[in-house]
């Protein structure tokens, strides 16, 4: 009873069918009885090709899932899925690019690495053409040889060795018992963290800053940077100071307090 109520149900509704999605269920239903017709007496079996003619039709009118009995619809779906896959993945395929390197090159980058270990891509790059090599940076990264350690020395290293240049300026607040504030400017040389100078006054000004950098560091012992932090009371009296006294001014990142550590 419910069979014929779904073939009545099915000719009332051909009636309101275009003529394209009749022939492409017509199709589809045709296929799939030369496939029973091929494997009759076995399980249905279904070839590539036979994957194909599904996706195609499915491809060009979707309604024909409608008219697939042998097979689920989802796996119609799924097979066509990764016919796209497949499909791209070919085409974006990689096709021709950069020539080869050749092996003399690729040796000769990694032997320049390995005797110059402190030697990154930019510096081998600038040295290959004074040996009529022409490649590209990015071609002297990828075949330089890899390393385990840090590519150039350690950050306690580098303070080591130029800890004897570097000197620090800070200031620290002393409140007095008459509710006053007094400032207490402190440079130290991170050589030795040798004090080197201090003084106190209850009103620093730029200027103040600029003659007491002058008096901590006569012309002979001026250190090569001056690390400090980025206040306002550094002003512009302060920094042409340091250019006048061979002083490189190196302040903290803003908002990083834990990279400046003088006192």
């Amino acid at each position: 009873m419910i069979g014929c109520c779904g073939i009545l149900l099915n000719a009332i509704a051909i009636r309101f069918k275009s003529r394209v999605r009749l022939e492409a269920e017509v199709l589809t239903l045709r296929h799939q009885v030369n496939v029973l017709r091929r494997q009759s007496g076995r399980r249905p079996r279904l070839t590539g090709w036979d994957r194909l003619v599904f996706v195609l039709l499915y491809r060009l009118c979707p309604w024909v899932l409608n008219a697939v009995a042998m097979i689920k619809p989802a796996t119609v779906i799924r097979w066509h899925r990764n016919g796209f896959r497949a499909y791209w993945h070919w085409k974006s395929g990689v096709r021709g690019g950069r020539p080869e390197i050749d092996a003399e090159i690729r040796d000769l980058i990694r032997e320049m690495s390995r005797a110059n270990r402190l030697w990154g891509a930019p510096r081998i790059h600038g040295e290959l053409p004074k040996l009529g090599v022409e490649v590209v940076q990015s071609t002297v990264a990828r075949f330089m040889a890899r390393r385990r350690g840090p590519p150039s020395q350690s950050w306690r290293t580098f303070l080591r060795n130029h800890a004897n240049g570097i000197a620090a300026v800070d200031f620290f607040v002393v409140p007095t018992i008459g509710f006053n504030l007094l400032y207490c400017l402190i440079v130290l040389g991170h050589g030795r963290r040798k004090l080197i100078h201090h003084v106190v006054t209850a009103h620093p000004t730029a200027r103040w800053i600029a003659q007491q950098i002058v008096e901590a560091f006569p012309w002979d012992e001026a250190p090569r940077y001056l690390v400090r932090d980025r206040d306002a009371v550094y002003g512009q009296v302060v920094k042409r100071r340091l250019r006048g006294l061979g002083i490189r001014d190196r302040p903290c990142a803003p908002n990083s307090p834990w990279q400046y550590a003088a006192v």
